[in-house]
């Protein structure tokens, strides 16, 4: 069984910065690809950041191009968001996903262990 635990969430002003984190534990595996997804209140879940399991590519949603960075420290076993410029429509429950493979997807169907969420406030 793979868990997933992401923290760094809080409230933050606009055009702050946060970093959320991701870490794994449980099952080990040899590849991998991470993605991050997010959730406003009353919306559906959406696609924030992916990445391979060697640290490229990495894919971002056109929404946070340019503000947000994927990352990785696979001796940690951890993804990180780094989030800057934050905007008040970026704020979200955010979840970090895991899939068993090496290429990244943005499609969250394709993730197979998610972890429970970690909410993000951007005030204005």
């Amino acid at each position: 069984q793979v868990r997933l635990v992401e923290s760094g969430g809080g409230l933050v002003q606009a055009g702050g910065s946060l970093r959320l984190s991701c870490t794994a534990s449980g099952r080990t595996f040899s590849r991998y690809a991470m993605g991050w997804f997010r959730q406003a209140s009353g919306k559906e879940r959406e696609f924030v950041a992916a990445i391979s399991w060697s640290g490229g590519p990495t894919y971002y949603a056109d929404s946070v191009k340019g503000r947000f960075t994927i990352s990785r420290d696979n001796a940690k076993n951890t993804v990180y968001l780094q989030m800057s410029s934050l905007k008040p429509e970026d704020t979200a429950v955010y979840f970090c996903a895991v899939a068993d493979r090496v290429i990244p997807t943005t499609f969250g169907s394709e993730y197979e262990y998610w972890g429970q969420g970690t909410q993000v406030t951007v005030s204005s």
